[in-house]
């Protein structure tokens, strides 16, 4: 078949049932839905098409099957992998119509949501609802649900909440093969065999589209307070970790560099935590549930103070000033967004984070020492962002291709500390290069002959993960 006639045929098929779908073609529609948040491969799909039902989903993969059109999932496209870029001429599958929050549960505390659900619109349902979706970060006003599952995203509550994939009661999949599988029906105790959700969970679209999935509520927590502090050394952030998780259930734990503030601040509508600058800053977030607990945490302060770990420190008064700290943290990736940072998304277990990242700010530093490198992470899981900002006076793909260059660098360190050359973005197109770093050759073997089973043909996100 010609493109054409791909295109008629999509159109046909979408049309089906009670709520048909949509088939895009303009070439800003094919610019917008084909790319996610990467800027290194240039988006060239052949279609766009936005069903509503899970069924056209399956008639979708059945004739992709049938005539070897590649199909490429995409959610909220707020993915720094490239995982949901079409680059090649392949069909995108975007969920943006699949929005409904299907079902809920009380007493149960599930919501059963279409895959397009967005990351606040369920935070907000439950909030509606008096209960709480934990899992968040700054994309959470525009990355999707089944995005999310699909590479597992983490974001900034890791420390008490977990990731995304412990909060899956259950899935509605479409495997590559098109078959209509629905894992787990939301059990809590379910020992039948191999839970094939979380296969699902971290497959980047390769194995198949999910289109619903049922998800776990939480109660809300009470008093959210933030502590933001600044440190006289990197090796602190450890030091003081472990010095409030001795006494503090904390909820979120993050740092930033000195380099990574003043972008923000130089941004705008933020203003500085306190007028001592120091070179490191960490974001503690805790439930002050009594009087007890502030003055549990003003005494841990003050003892880090005195040991010399801390320079300065501020601590929310109210719920608006705890969100106006929150913004020196989640304002970084907007306010560097301009200078077109090449990111690196890696991870160490928490113990090794000082040393790590010394090494690799060393190596950066020595090989490129013209290049503005910016710090920030959920240091509190061991996941640090790595971005070497573009110099205004270079073009981009010969930035790009320096920071290849330094990748090699980065990603042996660590091997070295065996870390993950992807901690939540997951490996798409640009980490591919680099998956040996992370994966034994025999693991690698195991997740293409996974892949094989659920979609044969290789037609559902080919070339993402591996070739």
């Amino acid at each position: 078949m010609n493109s054409e006639q791909i295109i008629a045929s999509l159109r046909e098929l979408i049309a089906a049932g009670d709520a048909p779908g949509k088939v895009l073609t303009d070439p800003a529609d094919l610019e917008n839905y084909g790319k996610d948040w990467t800027k290194i491969y240039p988006p060239k799909p052949l279609a766009i098409v936005l069903p509503k039902t899970t069924e056209q989903v399956q008639a979708l993969v059945k004739f992709a099957n049938e005539n070897q059109v590649a199909l490429v999932p995409s959610g909220g496209r707020t993915g720094l992998s490239a995982g949901a870029v079409a680059a090649n001429g392949e069909v995108v599958v975007a969920f943006d119509n699949m929005n409904q929050i299907l079902d809920f549960s009380a007493s149960d505390r599930t919501v059963r949501c279409q895959a397009g659900v967005v990351t606040e619109q369920l935070q907000t349902f439950a909030e509606e609802n008096g209960l709480y979706y934990p899992v968040d970060f700054a994309s959470a006003g525009s990355s999707q649900l089944g995005g999310n599952l699909s590479t597992n995203a983490g974001g900034i509550k890791v420390i008490r909440y977990g990731m995304s994939r412990d909060w899956v009661a259950g899935l509605k999949v479409v495997t590559g093969k098109g078959d209509i599988l629905d894992l787990n029906k939301d059990l809590e105790k379910n020992n039948t065999g191999y839970d094939l959700r979380h296969l699902f969970i971290g497959a980047e679209g390769t194995l198949g589209f999910i289109t619903e999935a049922t998800m776990k509520l939480s109660r809300k927590p009470d008093n959210l307070t933030v502590l933001v502090l600044g440190l006289n050394d990197l090796t602190n952030t450890m030091d003081v970790l472990q010095t409030f998780q001795k006494q503090i259930d904390l909820t979120a734990y993050e740092f930033f560099s000195h380099e990574a503030m003043g972008h923000v601040l130089a941004h705008g509508q933020v203003q500085a935590p306190f007028e001592t600058e120091a070179p490191y800053y960490a974001l503690l977030e805790f439930e002050a549930v009594s009087d007890q607990v502030m003055e549990d945490a003003m005494t841990l302060f003050e003892q880090c103070v005195e040991n010399g770990w801390v320079l300065d420190g501020v601590i929310s008064q109210s719920e608006t000033q705890a969100n106006n700290l929150w913004q020196l943290r989640e304002r970084i990736s907007e306010s560097i967004a301009p200078r077109t940072p090449y990111k690196n998304d890696i991870s160490v277990v928490v113990s090794k984070v000082p040393g790590f990242l010394q090494e690799i700010d060393a190596v950066v530093n020595e090989h490129y020492p013209d290049f503005e490198i910016i710090w920030f992470g959920h240091i509190g899981d061991g996941n640090l962002h790595l971005n070497i900002l573009k110099p205004e006076d270079m073009a981009k793909e010969d930035f790009f291709e320096k920071c290849q260059q330094v990748n090699k660098w980065v990603f042996e360190i660590v091997e070295r500390y065996q870390g993950s050359v992807s901690a939540e973005h997951g490996v798409g197109m640009t980490k591919k290069p680099y998956l040996h770093y992370t994966r034994s050759e025999a693991e690698i073997a195991y997740l293409k002959g996974i892949k094989q089973v659920f979609d044969p043909n290789g037609i559902i996100n080919p070339g993402k993960i591996f070739d």
